[in-house]
């Protein structure tokens, strides 16, 4: 893999080949190297199987050029990109490329300039993880499948259930899932002086499965460290597909509900932080038009992004635009307070004649709320690619509550009701701006009586179909353990207690055999 000084000298060369070129105003020079490691799991009890399968690795890497060209009615910009070059040779072929595409933008302003913050993050990343091994990989997926195989063995349930460790294989456990570690480099010059940067980050998704029993369980890890890596993502699947054996269902209706920390980050993700962007504001599809330093939440929630935070797995030293990441709070005790933004919207939304219309605010008065820490060309399964131009990204989202509460208090207070643990399937129907949503339980859940969970929920027996402001403004209680959590194809990490939410519209999904009889 290409070294992260080699990049910096090519990013150097290029723009100097640039400023040489009379035609072109303002340039920008992004290079970056991508690799990722991928360890798929499939274990069958059942089935013959390999436990480990597809062990295997990827890398890109490219640079790409943003350019204003001169004009006779302003500038032109285009864009283009050359992958596996970063010579002069690949400039030269990604400047001829960026010169066909080059439009007229009225709504340009300038590359990124200073924003007034300091960088935050330097060598923050875990150099082993950067040299790790086809061989340690390997190890690493066995760890989980090991952890889950431990777990499915040692449950007295299922023993009681098949009456033999024999008896148990052929209940039909299946474990799926993916460890995966990524590994990034990048330099900038979207300010004159080149800029670097280096993370790193490990993940493991787990699913297990007793099929006999059409029981199934999830688990997660992240971490940005070698050392962060166990098997705790196995034997949390596995528990929760034990857990999970003899699920009920439930009649459609609304019910105060406990959102695992998996639930909240896939409404986030789908539905809330696409809808905190100054993009979505400009064009007018967030819910949350005209609401700037108005209340959207209830008072006890509060959500912010942070990209340079020790330790966090979001976190980045530089954006994609090299401007240094930090904190912009989003929602404050139920307060719209602030919007992810790169420089360009930022620019064209301060400019916009609409812009009070648009925020509730005149845009000038938005200050730290408005500032481009979150420019980023994530894509494709994570990584910061050369070959993409910077669109607008949460890093680390972070849920914190005014009051918190212990999961058995939460639980306590909805005292009838459900625990969700998992959803999938998340997305806004009738348009983002209208806030409503769609999302199916899948597993991991719980009904919840008296103050206790009695029984599991069957899983895809139930679909939650409401809106997002009823969510966001009825809850009614906030958990003090937050755990890091992804979804799927999502680049942000949110860090996330349980949160409990009254009056969620739960409807009642009929089975196969409910629709023949």
């Amino acid at each position: 893999m290409i070294a992260t000084a080699d990049l910096a000298r090519a990013v150097e060369q290029a723009l100097g080949y640039l400023k040489g070129q009379a035609d072109i105003e303002e340039a920008e020079v992004f290079a970056a190297v991508n690799g990722q490691l991928l360890a798929r799991l499939n274990y069958t009890s059942h089935i013959p199987s390999n436990g480990v399968e597809e062990p295997k690795s990827t890398e890109s890497y490219g640079l790409g050029l943003q350019v204003a060209f001169k004009g006779p009615d302003g500038p032109r910009i285009g864009f283009g990109a050359e992958p596996s070059d970063p010579t002069l040779a690949g400039v030269e072929r990604a400047l001829a490329k960026a010169r066909r595409a080059a439009v007229r933008d009225p709504e340009f302003t300038s590359r990124p300039r200073p924003s007034g913050e300091r960088r935050q993050l330097v060598r923050y990343h875990d150099p082993r993880l950067l040299e790790l091994g086809d061989e340690e990989l390997v190890g690493l997926g066995w760890r989980e499948v090991s952890g889950a195989l431990r777990t499915f063995i040692a449950s007295s349930r299922l023993a009681e259930l098949a009456g033999s460790e024999e008896g148990i294989r052929k209940l039909g456990l299946i474990l799926g899932g993916d460890v995966l570690q990524e590994r990034v480099a990048i330099a900038s010059t979207a300010m004159p002086e080149v800029q670097t940067d280096e993370s790193t980050l490990s993940m493991a998704f787990l699913t297990a499965m007793v099929e006999a029993r059409g029981a199934k369980g999830s688990g997660w890890s992240t971490g940005i460290s070698l050392d962060h890596f166990t098997d705790e993502a196995g034997v949390e699947a596995a528990q929760r597909a034990v857990g999970a054996l003899d699920g009920e269902r439930v009649p459609s209706g609304r019910y105060a509900v406990v959102l695992g920390p998996q639930p909240v980050t896939d409404l986030l993700n789908n539905i809330v932080i696409p809808s905190l962007t100054a993009s979505s504001f400009y064009a007018q599809t967030t819910p949350f038009l005209g609401k700037w330093g108005k209340p959207i939440a209830s008072q006890l929630l509060s959500l912010y992004d942070h990209g340079a935070l020790p330790g966090f797995m979001g976190s980045k030293g530089i954006t994609c635009e090299g401007l240094p990441t930090g904190r912009t709070d989003l929602i404050r005790n139920g307060v719209l307070a602030g919007l992810l933004t790169n420089w360009y919207e930022a620019q064209r939304l301060r400019r916009d004649p609409e812009g009070k219309a648009k925020l509730g605010v005149e845009p000038a008065a938005a200050g730290p709320g408005l500032i481009p820490r979150n420019g980023f060309r994530f894509g494709r399964g994570g990584g910061r690619h050369f070959d993409a131009q910077p669109g607008i990204a949460a890093t680390n989202v972070i849920v914190e509550g005014a009051e918190r509460s212990s999961l058995e208090e939460l639980i306590a207070q909805v005292r009838d009701g459900l625990y969700i643990g998992r959803i999938w399937y998340t997305y806004p129907i009738n348009g983002l701006r209208a806030g409503d949503f769609t999302a199916t339980v899948v597993g991991d859940s719980w009904i919840i009586r008296d103050g206790r969970l009695v029984a599991p929920l069957r899983p895809n027996t139930v679909r939650i179909n409401d809106n997002i402001a009823t969510i966001l403004n009825n809850v009614v209680g906030i958990g003090k353990d937050a755990r890091g959590t992804l979804v799927w194809a999502a680049d942000e990490v949110v860090y996330t207690p349980e949160v409990a939410v009254s009056g969620v519209r739960v409807d009642e999904i009929a089975g196969f055999m409910d629709a023949l009889g």
